[in-house]
C-alpha cells in the first residue's frame, strides 16, 4: 500500500493556531498540559490515576454494561468495558455528532486515530490497559448539521417530520422517514458483496432501531467492534449525578465564564481566532421535547424563551439533585463532563475542536480536574493508483495538489507553456525606467512626481492586463491539460474542499470493502504530524 505525506503547513487547510501547536510554539504552552508525545503519557497516567475515583469507575462500568445489554459486540469490546473497572485502565476519547450514516469521512479517521493510539500506549506502557472510546454527541440539537451525507457528489438528506427536530437532543429523534433515504442510497451504491454489506448496515441501523442514538451505536459498533471500541452515550442519569457538583458551580458561581473568557482574551491577544465564546451559564435544560439555555435574571433562573419554567435558587438546586439528566452541558462544559466521568488521558479531535479545548485549561484548573493531552486526529487523502498516475503524468506534486484550483491551473499552464507568460522582468525594467524619471522630476519640478507615479501605475497595470490575457489565451490553447488538471483535483477535492470533509466512508468501502478500514488501521500513526496520502490499487467505479 503506497503512502506519502506532506506537512500540515503545506496543505493550506489548517489554522495558524493548530500549526503553531504542532510547531510547539512557546506562547501556546500555557494553554495545554502536555504535548502528545509518547513519553509524556507516563506523567499523564500518574496524574489521572491519582485524581480519578474508584466510585466513578464503578458507575461508568455499570452504565456501559446497561447500554450494551442488547448489543451484539466483540469479546474485545466486552473485555474493555470490564477492564474500565480497574484502576490501571485508562481511556483515549474522541467525540462526534450523530451524523446520518456517519457523515463526513473524517468520522472514520477520528476513531481509527483513537484505536491506534491505545495500541501504541499499550506497547509503551504494558502494565496498563487503554480503551478507545467514541463519545456520541447525543445531546447536540443541531439537526440540520447531522441530517445528511454526501455520496459520489450527491447529497442524501433526511427530511424528518418530527416537530422537535432541531429543538431537542438529536439522540432522542425517531428514525422515521429514513426509508426514502435508504431507497435512494441503495440505488446509488451499486451492486456486489461490499455494496450489499453497506445496504444491510444502513437498513439495520436506521430502519430497525427506534432512535438516532441506538442507530448510531449500532453503526459504529459494526464498523469497529473488532478493535475493541467502546461507545458511550453520556446522557445518563447515573453519569450526570457524578457531574452535579460541577453543575452547581456553573449555575451559582459561573466559573466557566470567568475562566474561559480570560483565556479567550489571552488567545485573541496572540492573534488567534476564538472558536467559542462562553455564556454566563453554559448549561442547557433538556427534555425529550426541547433543549434550551438556562439563564439567570434578578436572582431567579429561567429556561430561555420559556417564561413558564422558572426556579428560585433552592428550587433549581432541588431540580438538579433530583433530575441531573435534565442538565445538559454545552460546548464549553462538555469537555469537563467528559473528563469527570472517564479515566481519560487524551482527547483526539479536529483543528476546530482543539481550538476550543485550548480555551479551557484555566477552567479545568479551577475545578481541579485533570486536563487531557490534546491530539490532532489523522487527516487523509485517499486516491487510486490511476489517480496517482494521472497526477504524476501531469507533473503535479502532492503539495501543488492542495492549491486552490485557479492557482494550480495558472502554475501548470505557465510551466507547460512554450512561451514565457511571466512579465516580471518587464515590470522590473519598467520600474527602473520610472526611477530615473522620479530623479529627473526631483531635480526639475517636484510637482511632476504625482504625474510620474500615475503613469507608472497605469503602465504596470497595462502589463498585468496583457499578462492575464496571454495566460487566458494559453489556457484555451492548452485546454486539454487544463481539463485534466481540473477533473483530477475535483475528484480528490470535492466542492473545492478536503475530501475527508465532503465524502462519506461508504464511497470507499464500496470499492475496497473491509480492506479500507484495515488499511487505515495499518497505515495511520496518530502521532505522525503529517497529512497522509494513501493509494489504493483498485480503480474507482
Amino acid at each position: 500500500m503506497p503512502s506519502e505525506c506532506i506537512p500540515y503547513s503545506e496543505t493550506n487547510y489548517f489554522s495558524r493556531l493548530i500549526l503553531d501547536y504542532l510547531d510547539r510554539k512557546e506562547d501556546l504552552k500555557k494553554f495545554y498540559s502536555r504535548y502528545p508525545e509518547i513519553d509524556n503519557f507516563g506523567q499523564q497516567i500518574e496524574e489521572k490515576m491519582d485524581s480519578f475515583s474508584v466510585e466513578n469507575r464503578k458507575v461508568l462500568v455499570e452504565v456501559l454494561e446497561t447500554q450494551y445489554e442488547n448489543i451484539h459486540t466483540s469479546a474485545a469490546t466486552e473485555a474493555n468495558i470490564k477492564a474500565l473497572g480497574k484502576t490501571s485502565t485508562f481511556t483515549v476519547t474522541t467525540g462526534h455528532q450523530l451524523n446520518l450514516f456517519s457523515g463526513p469521512l473524517y468520522f472514520v479517521y477520528k476513531i481509527i486515530s483513537t484505536i491506534n493510539l491505545t495500541r501504541m500506549l499499550k506497547e509503551k506502557y504494558p502494565e496498563y490497559d487503554f480503551v478507545p472510546v467514541y463519545w456520541m454527541a447525543t445531546e447536540d440539537h443541531d439537526f440540520e448539521e447531522i441530517s445528511f451525507f454526501n455520496l459520489k457528489g450527491k447529497k442524501f438528506k433526511w427530511n424528518s417530520t418530527e416537530e422537535r427536530a432541531g429543538k431537542t437532543a438529536v439522540g432522542y429523534l425517531s428514525t422515521e422517514g429514513l426509508q426514502e433515504v435508504f431507497n435512494l442510497f441503495s440505488a446509488e451504491i451499486g451492486v456486489g458483496e461490499d455494496a450489499d454489506f453497506l445496504k444491510n448496515l444502513f437498513e439495520t441501523a436506521y430502519l430497525k432501531h427506534d432512535n438516532l442514538t441506538n442507530a448510531t451505536r449500532f453503526l459504529a459498533n459494526e464498523l469497529f467492534r473488532a478493535y475493541g471500541l467502546v461507545i458511550l452515550d453520556a446522557q445518563d442519569k447515573k453519569l450526570k449525578k457524578l457531574f452535579v457538583p460541577y453543575a452547581k458551580n456553573e449555575l451559582f458561581q459561573q466559573i466557566s465564564h470567568e475562566k474561559t473568557s480570560k483565556t479567550a482574551e489571552a488567545l485573541a491577544g496572540l492573534g488567534y481566532n476564538i472558536q467559542v465564546n462562553p455564556r454566563e451559564i453554559n448549561l442547557f435544560y433538556l427534555t425529550e421535547d426541547f433543549r434550551e439555555r438556562i439563564i439567570e435574571r434578578e436572582g431567579a433562573f429561567y429556561v430561555h424563551e420559556m417564561e413558564n419554567i422558572k426556579w428560585s435558587r433552592e428550587e433549581l438546586l432541588a431540580e438538579l439533585e433530583e433530575h441531573p439528566e435534565r442538565f445538559s452541558p454545552n460546548v464549553v462544559m462538555r469537555p469537563l463532563y467528559e473528563e469527570v466521568i472517564l479515566p481519560n488521558l487524551c482527547y483526539i479531535g479536529g483543528g476546530g475542536e482543539l481550538a476550543y479545548w485550548f480555551e479551557l485549561k484555566a477552567y479545568f484548573e479551577a475545578e481541579n480536574v485533570t486536563f487531557p493531552i490534546l491530539l490532532l486526529r489523522n487527516s487523509v487523502l485517499v486516491q487510486t493508483e490511476k489517480q496517482k498516475s494521472k497526477r504524476e503524468n501531469l507533473n503535479i506534486s502532492n503539495k501543488e495538489l492542495f492549491l486552490k484550483q485557479y492557482e494550480l491551473i495558472n502554475r501548470k499552464v505557465r510551466k507547460i507553456s512554450d512561451i514565457d507568460i511571466d512579465f516580471s522582468p518587464q515590470k522590473e525594467h519598467l520600474k527602473e525606467q520610472f526611477q530615473q524619471m522620479y530623479e529627473l522630476a526631483e531635480k526639475t519640478d517636484k510637482t511632476f512626481l504625482g504625474a510620474v507615479k500615475a503613469q507608472e501605475v497605469k503602465q504596470l497595470k497595462g502589463l498585468e492586463h496583457l499578462e492575464k490575457r496571454l495566460l487566458k489565451a494559453q489556457k484555451r490553447k492548452l485546454k486539454d491539460e487544463v481539463t485534466r488538471i481540473s477533473k483530477l483535483q475535483n475528484e480528490l477535492f470535492p466542492n473545492g474542499a478536503l475530501q475527508e470533509r465532503q465524502a462519506n466512508f461508504s464511497e470507499f468501502y464500496a470499492q475496497h470493502g473491509e480492506e479500507f478500514i484495515t488499511t487505515l488501521i495499518e497505515h495511520l500513526n496518530p502521532l505522525d504530524e503529517n497529512f497522509k496520502i494513501l493509494t489504493f490499487g483498485q480503480e474507482q467505479k
